[in-house]
């Protein structure tokens, strides 16, 4: 019982270092991006995006404009041009 009391709570504390960064900018030439987690929180499964302990996920221009975030924006109908996200 009191090991399922510490998973609940390390769990717990997981998640709550997640939410604390609520919303994350990237610095780009092109404009910054900023990601509010909340708003993605809301539209889809963590696991889509976090691969085991949620944690802060490493973007680089790659990955963005791949799967990770434009690939997946396509798929949602989220926004897709340049100007969407890279802002001034």
């Amino acid at each position: 019982m009191k090991k399922l009391i510490i998973a609940i709570m390390l769990v717990a504390f997981a998640c709550t270092v997640v939410y604390a960064v609520e919303v994350v900018t990237y610095e780009s030439k092109k404009g910054n991006v900023t990601f509010d987690h909340t708003t993605h929180s809301a539209a889809t499964e963590c696991t889509v995006c976090h691969e085991g302990e949620p944690a802060k996920i490493a973007i680089d221009k790659k990955a963005a404009h791949g799967d990770a975030c434009k690939g997946c924006h396509k798929a949602n109908g989220g926004p897709t041009k340049c100007n969407d996200c890279h802002k001034k």
